[in-house]
């Protein structure tokens, strides 16, 4: 068996192994464009090719920037289109195929992957970890009166508009919009314009029928969207909001909960501890279902990567990382000063001992050190150092990924 790049001449053949490793066919495209293999980056994937010439695996990447704790911008590759045929499974293909991946990424210099795990038990195996988390919330209309703010001094409704407006319509918006939030959202990541230009991903990427919510400020300026579709059941389900403003989501919450002929409303993404369960009058008026894992991290070069995002306390812990699935394994000095950090081999005794997929999913906050200690994944060598880890490797807020890839 042979792994090669691919280039662009490949790409149907690309696309067409991989729908027949996930046994299915590929979608006609709607009208306008777009489906979501259109931004596809051929010069940075791989295929498996058998001794008789037939290609029996894939696997990908994208150039995108992931947003770090500290709102540092980080080149991380997407790795997508993973799969292999009914036919070669368990043969080694996809070990095979992920260790030159890993290795050819090195190669290009980064120190992070990211990807969305069809299955969670594949990719611990390779050094990925779960990072950030997702879930939905359903609110019946009837229930749906939001509280007024109850601390003295705390900020009021947004002020501005909101009017409706076609998917088709307002792709600049958009694309605008949620570059200026994915600056700011630890666990985010880029759209780069081709994805929106090609029309390639789910909504409101994609060219599938919605309806947008567009918030303005009071200049006019667009700072917050919402994509949303209305079901025959009366559930207007909500693709995401965006917003870097706290007042101007609460703004578009409120819009769409009162839009007429419709008995509940779906919000698909919402991160772990979001606020808006709290912003309802009745608590228990959003019940929250799906609560899943959705970006996996990880890291391939572990001093860059933690010297790379901000950090908001002072410290340091002696980490002892072990990566079985590349054969390495180090023990790292981490002494965060200042929001900065330096990161060093040593001989010191840790502090904590963790896999390098553990690593990565308490790399962006969203997974608490002391959790994975708790579960058995991690091991705090003295007392306090769990607690210490929990300090340090906190974010500004709560890491969340909307995009889909």
């Amino acid at each position: 068996m042979e792994i090669r790049p691919t280039s662009d001449q490949d790409l149907d053949v690309f696309v067409d192994t991989l729908h027949a490793a996930f046994g299915r066919f590929p979608e006609t495209p709607t009208d306008g464009g777009g489906v979501w293999w259109a931004a596809l980056e051929m010069d940075r994937n791989l295929m498996a090719v058998a001794a008789d010439g037939r290609p029996v695996g894939t696997a990908g990447a994208y150039s995108f920037e992931l947003t770090l704790p500290g709102a540092v911008l980080a080149p991380t590759a997407g790795v997508t289109g993973v799969g292999v045929l009914p036919s070669h499974r368990r043969r080694g293909v996809l070990t095979a195929m992920m260790r030159h991946q890993l290795t050819d990424l090195r190669e290009r210099g980064e120190f992070l992957s990211v990807l969305l795990a069809s299955e969670a038990v594949i990719y611990r195996r390779f050094g990925y970890g779960p990072a950030t988390y997702t879930a939905r919330l359903t609110v019946p209309c009837h229930r749906s009166a939001l509280a007024a703010p109850r601390a003295r001094g705390a900020a009021g409704p947004a002020t501005g508009s909101i009017e409706v407006v076609r998917r088709a319509e307002c792709g600049e918006i958009l694309e605008g919009v949620y570059d200026r939030y994915r600056r700011a959202q630890p666990g985010a990541l880029s759209r780069p314009s081709r994805w929106w230009s090609a029309g390639a991903g789910q909504p409101p990427i994609s060219p599938a029928p919605r309806y947008v919510a567009v918030h303005r400020d009071s200049d006019g300026v667009p700072d917050g969207y919402a994509s949303y579709a209305l079901g025959e059941s009366g559930t207007l389900t909500v693709d995401e909001i965006i917003a870097t403003d706290d007042a101007v989501e609460t703004a578009l919450a409120g819009f769409l909960l009162e839009h007429d002929l419709v008995e509940r409303v779906l919000f698909k993404h919402v991160p772990t501890g979001h606020p808006l369960r709290w912003r309802f009058a009745d608590f228990r008026a959003a019940e929250a279902s799906g609560d899943t894992d959705w970006l996996w991290v990880r890291l391939l070069d572990v001093p860059r990567a933690l010297t790379a995002r901000g950090w908001f306390a002072d410290g340091e812990l002696v980490l002892d990382v072990d990566d079985p699935f590349l054969g390495e394994g180090d023990r790292y000095l981490l002494t965060v000063r200042d929001g900065k950090a330096e990161c060093a081999p040593t001989d010191r005794e840790p502090d904590l001992s963790l896999d390098v997929g553990d690593l990565g999913s308490i790399y962006l906050g969203g997974t608490a050190p002391s959790t994975l200690v708790r579960a058995g994944h991690v091991r705090a060598h003295r007392p306090g150092a769990a607690a210490l880890a929990d300090v340090l490797f906190a974010a500004e807020r709560s890491p969340h990924c909307l995009h889909w890839f």
